[in-house]
């Protein structure tokens, strides 16, 4: 994520070329490290491999710009979305701390993710000092149930 951000600063921000270089072969070095899990990850049948970062951005750029770069950025939606190309509709969006960009993010890009994607399901939970246990319970409940009538349409739509 963040040596991404690095290349999108110097593509259209006016950052260094040689910081995008860099950044490149950053990128280029993670994934040889997560070369051998990704490998297991494929041949696993209980496992999916993760997306590359550059999948990630192609996935978060049709919700959010990528210049969208404060506390998680564009990086929150782009894993949303791969969690939903991956068959995973129902998403609990923890945001810990008052993270105000989290905020802004996980919160703000939600209704634009159910309008690309009526079946998704995503529920913000705020885990502050102050934040009521009772209405955090409450909040996954009610996903919880939305999932189950989803679930029950699903089955309908298939029969």
């Amino acid at each position: 994520y963040c040596f991404y951000n690095q290349i999108y600063k110097a593509d259209y921000l006016g950052m260094s070329k040689k910081t995008a270089l860099i950044s490149r072969l950053g990128i280029r070095g993670i994934e040889f490290l997560r070369g051998s899990a990704r490998h297991a990850f494929e041949k696993s049948t209980h496992f999916t491999p993760p997306s590359s970062i550059y999948e990630t951005v192609k996935n978060a750029k049709t919700i959010v710009n990528i210049g969208n770069q404060t506390g998680e950025g564009w990086f929150l939606t782009g894993e949303m979305i791969e969690l939903i190309h991956s068959g995973v509709n129902n998403i609990v969006c923890t945001q810990p701390f008052a993270c105000l960009p989290n905020h802004v993010v996980g919160k703000g890009v939600i209704k634009e993710l159910r309008k690309h994607y009526p079946l998704s399901n995503i529920v913000a939970i705020d885990y502050d000092p102050g934040a009521s246990e009772v209405n955090q319970l409450n909040r996954i409940k009610l996903m919880l149930s939305t999932a189950q009538k989803n679930l029950h349409k699903k089955e309908e739509d298939a029969s």
